[in-house]
């Protein structure tokens, strides 16, 4: 069971870039083609930033407690930035606000940060810490699907898909309140 999971997860990896790359188009062109979807992102913006925040837990969770995959230092700060927006969104959730995204944004940018300069190593760049340093405990690659898919680029897609959905939730609350 744990082994077909782990094989399915890049898969859905993959196909959570594409599904990111359609909403941002849509985004883009909501004045167009994209407007139900942009309509459809704005109306859901929280329930939809929960269940990402939620996917990232448990995926993380499964990495290390399940496949016991030992999270690095800069996979620890990843964590530190995404787990708390489980709680943040699950609690506007429930009280029904959009207000959250005041909160989730930085905490998004800093998981970004982190997950983007872990990637930048991972694929050739200069290392600055001593951690992703050739022989450091963060330069070691547990996943490597479709020549581009690891750890923390699944990361910086939950981060990614955070910031979308507040850009839609900002463009859905400004085109509602000029109407």
């Amino acid at each position: 069971m744990v082994e077909n999971i782990t094989f399915l997860l890049p898969y859905l990896a993959l196909l959570s870039h594409a599904v990111l790359v359609v909403l941002f188009l849509a985004l883009l062109s909501r004045h167009s083609w994209g407007a139900g979807l942009q309509v459809f992102l704005g109306k859901y913006t929280t329930v939809l930033a929960c269940l990402v925040s939620l996917i990232a837990v448990v995926g993380s969770l499964f990495y290390s407690e399940i496949v016991g995959f030992e999270p690095c230092v800069l996979c620890w700060w990843q964590r530190i930035f995404l787990y708390p927006l489980l709680i943040i969104f699950g609690v506007a959730v429930w009280k029904k606000t959009t207000s959250a995204f005041l909160y989730a944004v930085p905490l998004a940018l800093a998981a970004a940060l982190v997950s983007a300069y872990q990637s930048y190593v991972f694929f050739g760049g200069v290392s600055l810490l001593s951690c992703t340093a050739l022989e450091g405990a963060c330069s070691k690659i547990y996943v490597m699907a479709f020549g581009y898919i690891t750890l923390p680029l699944m990361s910086l897609t939950v981060s990614l898909y955070i910031l979308l959905l507040a850009w839609a939730n900002k463009i859905y609350k400004n085109e509602n309140y000029n109407a």
